[in-house]
């Protein structure tokens, strides 16, 4: 997980560096959904191998990593905002302020998104 972890936040941080998020209304949130999505799809992908489970376990391990992520993307992001919203410095959100406040939200929802998806693959491998 750690190295999975630090795969994706050293990803979405070089798409922000390099401006490959656009400042667009739809263009920007949709980039860093799918840098989101792929990291959920890397933690599933890497229970179902490691587990050596078979194909259903493979859908399974899938299905729960990319629930987990689409259950604590929000609220991680929620969460991060609310800790940056003092350094943002009158701009009207953490996209507006940019640099520095805006590579540490997506660093920390990178985080607590992959959290919880390993969270959720941790909780249905105990009922497994």
């Amino acid at each position: 997980m750690p190295t999975i972890m630090l795969i994706a936040v050293i990803g979405i941080l070089f798409l922000q560096a390099t401006g490959a998020i656009p400042p667009s209304s739809v263009g920007g949130p949709m980039t860093i959904a799918l840098a989101f999505l792929l990291g959920a799809l890397a933690v599933g992908i890497h229970d179902a191998k490691t587990r050596q489970r078979g194909p259903l376990g493979w859908i399974v391990s899938i299905a729960v990593a990319l629930t987990g992520a689409f259950l604590s993307a929000p609220l991680g992001g929620m969460a991060v905002a609310m800790l940056l919203a003092p350094f943002v410095q009158g701009s009207s959100s953490l996209a507006a302020a940019g640099g520095p406040v805006m590579a540490i939200a997506l660093a920390g929802t990178m985080i607590v998104t992959l959290a919880g998806a390993w969270g959720a693959i941790w909780v249905v491998n105990r009922w497994r």
